[in-house]
């Protein structure tokens, strides 16, 4: 269906990489090293959003035909953004924060082609079921969560066992909104 567009998704990720496979989609992955800073007032929206169009604009002064693909997304709770640990004691810091509580897996996303952007997120909430110490130990120790936002993959064990429900898009938790990135794509 989409199989007329050149592609780039400019993400390391794994799973934003899987997911645009079972999409059926062709792409290439290309990666440029961008500053994720951001300015503190931002909303959480406006965070994710940000950084993924400053990971697009990196790709602007070189692209044809191409449609660049870029995402980043973050875990809030309430306003604190929690981005990727920094190591285990953050990991855990994280965890035990999320512990018991509701939180938002928010994404942003944006398309590039022809010197247009277009950018949108999603929000998905996430309730936590209650963890002890040794659970999130034994997470962090078996599945070294230290590349994905919030200190957990909702496609391992954290949400195996630790979640009690998801309110929004699964794809979204897993790092990609892949319904909202369809129907953009279909708009081009």
């Amino acid at each position: 269906m989409l199989i007329h567009l050149s592609l780039i998704l400019a993400s390391k990720s794994p799973r934003r990489q899987e997911l645009m496979s079972l999409m059926g989609l062709n792409f290439r992955v290309v990666l440029k090293e961008v500053d994720e800073s951001y300015p503190e007032h931002l909303s959480p929206e406006e965070v994710a959003v940000y950084i993924s169009e400053k990971k697009a604009k990196a790709f602007d002064a070189e692209l044809g035909e191409e449609v660049v693909i870029t995402a980043d997304t973050i875990v809030a709770v309430g306003k604190e953004i929690l981005g990727k640990p920094a190591d285990e004691a953050d990991a855990f810091r994280m965890l035990n924060l999320l512990s018991g509580k509701t939180h938002q897996v928010i994404t942003g996303v944006s398309v590039l082609h022809r010197h247009t952007l277009y950018s949108f997120y999603d929000v998905t909430e996430v309730a936590v079921n209650t963890l002890t110490e040794e659970e999130i130990r034994y997470y962090i120790e078996t599945c070294k969560p230290f590349d994905k936002a919030g200190a957990y993959g909702i496609q391992e064990w954290f949400g195996l066992a630790a979640i009690k429900s998801i309110s929004g898009s699964y794809t979204n938790v897993v790092g990609l909104p892949t319904e909202r990135l369809y129907q953009a794509l279909k708009a081009l």
